[in-house]
């Protein structure tokens, strides 16, 4: 299991490597949410999304002759490129099994970063079987998107920096919404919050038809999704929440949050309009449901992680036509 210490040791391997990313806000945002609210733009991360923190954290924590063997990934696309990059850049072959349905731009980006791509059928195929026989027949190690302790140490450094912005900006309580698909980042930032900044409490926030997470906390114990494509949010969707993430989830986040895909597009205009960032549908569901489900969240003010901006050209121009003229 993943705690405060592998995430300070994450931290320390992370250092010159990973980007600081900026604590953002705008007043519009405040008026439309009616509460201050904060944006920690992973967007801006390396390879554009806070991926890059867990897949650096577990490449540079394995030996030097496993590393070197190789590493292989499942993911839509934003695990994939942190992935990569990360094993690009210690010399360590990647192997990464990608959906066929997963946004053209991801895949290109990933075989951009030196990755062997595998395709696959997610209504048909089985994702984890494919990796674990690829991982066997070639000596490669898997490195799983979330349910992977190294990751959700390397998630949790969201959350050390989150602690310290949220003190300097005078909040010490509050909602840290966080978008969800597995539960690596909103764990690791949970066990971040809990050792360092113990009244802020994360939140997942999920896509309406995928909302396994906030079926799971409510209900106790693990619920699965009837589908497991068909959403813009294509980089939070998973079958269900992890063996080693929900625990953690259920221990330490409230309840979870649900939006639409409409609200997940509307986030998008308004964080590129009012903060001048861009997101992806999956990456703007925190930020939607502090602007659009304000019943919903405690504090005064609320803390939105913003997890990703890989978007295609189109979806992004589908959000910023909901922009009023």
């Amino acid at each position: 299991m993943s705690d405060l210490s592998m995430i300070h040791a994450a931290a320390d391997r992370l250092a010159g490597h990973a980007r600081r990313t900026p604590l953002l806000s705008s007043p519009f945002l405040d008026e439309i949410a009616g509460r201050r609210v904060l944006v920690k733009a992973e967007c801006l991360q390396h390879t554009g999304s806070f991926k890059f923190r867990g897949g650096w954290s577990a490449v540079s924590a394995l030996p030097p002759d496993t590393r070197a063997r190789g590493v292989i990934a499942f993911s839509s696309g934003n695990h994939a490129q942190g992935v990569a990059r990360a094993a690009q850049a210690r010399g360590a072959p990647a192997v990464i099994i990608m959906p066929a349905d997963a946004p053209r731009m991801k895949i290109d980006n990933t075989r951009a970063l030196g990755a062997e791509i595998v395709l696959y059928d997610r209504e048909t195929e089985d994702r984890d079987a494919i990796g674990d026989r690829l991982a066997a027949e070639r000596g490669l190690t898997l490195i799983k998107p979330f349910d992977e302790p190294q990751v959700i140490a390397g998630q949790g450094t969201t959350g050390l920096e989150i602690a310290d912005q949220a003190a300097a900006e005078g909040v010490t309580e509050g909602d840290v919404l966080v978008c969800c698909g597995g539960g690596g980042l909103t764990s690791g930032i949970a066990l971040a919050l809990e050792g360092h900044a113990p009244g802020l409490r994360a939140r997942t926030v999920e896509p309406e038809g995928f909302d396994d997470v906030a079926r799971s906390l409510a209900t106790g114990s693990i619920q699965r999704n009837a589908r497991t494509s068909g959403s813009l949010c294509d980089a939070i969707v998973t079958p269900q929440p992890g063996e080693i993430t929900f625990p953690i989830l259920k221990r330490l986040c409230g309840p979870g949050l649900v939006v639409t895909e409409a609200q997940a597009l509307q986030a998008m205009a308004l964080a590129f309009a009012r903060l001048k960032i861009v997101l992806e549908p999956g990456g703007a569901v925190a930020l939607a449901a502090a602007l659009f489900h304000p019943e919903a969240v405690q504090g005064d003010a609320v803390i939105a992680v913003a997890t990703g901006g890989n978007v295609d050209p189109a979806v992004f121009r589908d959000a910023l036509a909901r922009l009023e003229p």
